[in-house]
C-alpha cells in the first residue's frame, strides 16, 4: 500500500486558494446569512480547511439594509456593551443599529460567529459589507453565490 497517497494536506499561507465571492442579502434572514458568510470567511466550506490558517474567501455582502429579522426581534433583541465606567452598560436594539449604520448589523452578526482569537480578528478583515448593489471590488472579478 502506498502511504503517500493518504497523507493529510495541511494548508499554509502560500498554498491557500483565496477567491472573491459576492452574496446578496436581500430578504435573507440575518442569522442564516451570517452563519453561511462566517463559514466562507473561515474557509470551512473548502476541502483543504486548516483551523490555524486564514484559508477562507473574501466575501462581499450586498443589500445589507434589506436583511430581515423574524418575529419581534427588531425591538425585543438587545445588544449589550460596556464602556468600562461604573453604570456604563449601554443597550441597543437592531432597529437602532440599522438607523446608525445599515452595515453594522450584518458585521456584528458575522463577527460573533468567528473565533475570538487573533486569527478571528484577522479573518474578519476579509468581510466587506455594502448597503446597495454597488461595490468597488469589480477588478477582483468576484463570483456570485446563491444562499
Amino acid at each position: 500500500m502506498d502511504t503517500l497517497s493518504y497523507k493529510t494536506i495541511s494548508a499554509n499561507k502560500a498554498t491557500v486558494d483565496k477567491q472573491w465571492v459576492v452574496v446578496d442579502a436581500d430578504s435573507k434572514t440575518l442569522g442564516r446569512l451570517a452563519s453561511e458568510v462566517a463559514k466562507m470567511i473561515r474557509g470551512k466550506n473548502k476541502p483543504n480547511y486548516t483551523p490555524h490558517v486564514d484559508c477562507g474567501d473574501n466575501v462581499i455582502v450586498l443589500n445589507s439594509d434589506k436583511v430581515k429579522l423574524t418575529g419581534k426581534k427588531w425591538d425585543d433583541r438587545v445588544y449589550l456593551r460596556y464602556t468600562g465606567y461604573p453604570g456604563g452598560q449601554r443597550k441597543t436594539t437592531p432597529r437602532q443599529l440599522m438607523a446608525k449604520s445599515s452595515t453594522l448589523l450584518v458585521e456584528r452578526a458575522v463577527r460573533g460567529m468567528l473565533p475570538k482569537t487573533r486569527l478571528g480578528r484577522q479573518i474578519f478583515h476579509n468581510l466587506y459589507v455594502y448597503t446597495g448593489t454597488e461595490h468597488p471590488h469589480e477588478a477582483q472579478k468576484p463570483k456570485e453565490i446563491q444562499l
